[in-house]
């Protein structure tokens, strides 16, 4: 079935509206703190989640990372690592809303480290910088855009730590092309048009995450949301 594209805009919007509740809830109620394991926030988060929307289905998996974890990529699965009474942690989630998917990540800092809460702050404002770039390119490729989330992370004195800076995000499950690591991320080795259309005709929309690293301090930063709804 096709879905009119401002209910598509919509439910992607709902989605991630409900998805940042639920960290601004995380943050309230204190579940972010030292002394426990990332497994145990992970646990907490899901039953929190769980309690205000019902939530069960994730479309990815629950990635909580902390310290020098938050150096790895999504692909990796680290230890798991208690966090600690000055550290940086980040936590990326997909949730699944009536069957339309979030994707939204966030940094926290535990402690008054600047050189943390400055990480903290630069892929925030990096996600700002490159959501205006993809609206100001509209041929844009996902090879481009990857290679401007690069330049963000160099600008600001960081590396890019992921090895893509997004993906498509839609009804679960969103489109997908079996076997295929490449095509439909914002990929270094990818020149899909983004704005091109789907195997329906539709609109694509897409995420843009940011993940800078600092490799001698062993810290990492995430940022991710939505790219192509505001």
């Amino acid at each position: 079935m096709t879905v009119l594209e401002d209910t598509r805009i919509g439910e992607l919007r709902a989605a991630q509206t409900k998805a940042e509740k639920l960290f601004h809830e995380v943050e309230a109620r204190g579940l972010i703190r030292s002394g426990i394991k990332e497994s145990q926030l992970n646990e907490e988060i899901f039953a929190l989640a769980k309690e205000m929307y019902g939530i069960t289905t994730y479309w990815h998996k629950r990635i909580i990372r902390a310290g020098e974890n938050t150096l790895l990529p999504y692909a990796e699965n680290p230890p798991d690592l208690p966090i600690g009474e000055d550290d940086i942690l980040f936590l990326d989630l997909g949730p699944v809303f009536e069957e339309w998917e979030a994707d939204f990540g966030r940094t926290f800092v535990i402690g008054s480290d600047p050189v943390k809460h400055k990480l903290r702050h630069d892929v925030e404002q990096a996600f700002a910088e490159g959501k205006r770039y993809f609206h100001q390119h509209p041929e844009i490729t996902s090879r481009e855009l990857f290679a401007y989330a690069q330049s963000l992370a160099a600008k600001s004195g960081w590396e890019f730590g992921g090895p893509i800076a997004g993906h498509l995000i839609g009804q679960f499950p969103h489109e997908r092309i079996a076997g295929d690591k490449v095509t439909l991320y914002v990929h270094p080795d990818s020149d899909l048009l983004m704005r091109s259309l789907d195997e329906k005709g539709q609109k694509r929309h897409w995420i843009l995450e940011v993940h800078f690293v600092d490799r001698e301090r062993r810290i990492g930063g995430f940022f991710e949301e939505l790219l192509t709804v505001d």
